[in-house]
């Protein structure tokens, strides 16, 4: 599906250069910026290719939030060790869609936005599965609830980057793409001390040369898409996210999920429970690229 109209969420009440030297040169326009794209223009959607680029920016990690709390051992959690970076991260390729179909682990993603009582319905029911996620969070919901975004890697799991303000990103400019990744890097180096090591374009499953050339100018060599849709944001009930998601999901599986809708905080027990029948484990994207 490339264009997402996707509904408000129910409303409750590089090496040699700094990640912090990107985020800058990224809203004024640094020459050569998008040189380091996601990927390279006209390339398609496909999985995680192999590593070759040496820069090396700082995940979004339990070590590296400020003020967290301590957090769940990596085994337990299904996070990776945050001081080692995926090497598909720190090359340029095409959108990764899944992870290896060798290992029985799949990466549960998120949409960060919404009510925090849901966000912390959904966080409880990965404690008491000891299963990880990912949330690429939007940036101006970050910004207003930093708290949520160390909570989020203190419990173990590990945010990327869904834009500053979550536009259309197929319908924008060169410079207001790159003015949405770069504000929302932003907004995750503010609230938990780096910007990560992932980018998801907003609008759209797949990247374009312009969003990939936006993603680079924050400081991102990839766009994550995913291989698993269960279009919980159409809001079709608890049961339809439970039974598509996992008709779908396979070994190596990235599934696209949201915060702020209460028809996937009601399946996501389900679903982490049918995952586990299936063989397979709830990690972060980064533990289920670690080996690529």
């Amino acid at each position: 599906m490339e264009r997402r109209t996707e509904p408000e969420p129910t409303r409750e009440g590089p090496s040699g250069v700094t990640r912090r030297a990107v985020l800058a040169a990224g809203l004024t326009g640094i020459p050569g910026a998008a040189l380091v794209g996601c990927s390279s223009p006209g390339e398609d959607a496909a999985g995680a290719g192999k590593a070759t680029h040496s820069a090396t920016p700082n995940p979004t990690s339990s070590q590296s939030a400020a003020g967290a709390s301590s957090t769940p051992s990596a085994s337990a959690s299904g996070a990776a060790d945050p001081g080692v970076a995926p090497r598909v991260a720190l090359t340029s390729g095409p959108d990764i869609t899944h992870g290896p179909t060798t290992a029985q682990q799949v990466a549960l993603t998120f949409h960060g936005q919404g009510p925090l009582a849901m966000a912390h319905e959904i966080l409880g029911a990965c404690a008491s599965a000891q299963a990880a996620i990912t949330v690429f969070a939007v940036g101006t919901w970050l910004e207003q609830n930093p708290h949520i975004g160390r909570q989020i890697v203190a419990a173990g799991h590990e945010l990327g980057n869904h834009t500053w303000s979550h536009q259309q990103m197929k319908q924008l400019t060169r410079a207001q793409a790159i003015n949405e990744a770069v504000r929302g890097a932003r907004a995750l180096e503010t609230a938990v001390g780096t910007a990560g090591w992932w980018f998801r374009p907003s609008g759209t499953q797949h990247s374009t040369s312009t969003i990939r050339q936006a993603a680079a100018a924050a400081g991102y060599h990839r766009c994550v898409s995913y291989d698993v849709d269960p279009e919980d944001f159409r809001d079709p009930g608890a049961t339809a996210v439970r039974d598509r998601t996992l008709a779908a999901v396979q070994p190596g599986s990235i599934v696209s999920l949201h915060f702020g809708h209460r028809g996937t905080v009601e399946a996501l027990p389900a679903i982490l429970a049918g995952l586990h029948s299936k063989g397979l484990r709830a990690v972060t994207l980064s533990t289920l690229l670690r080996d690529v």
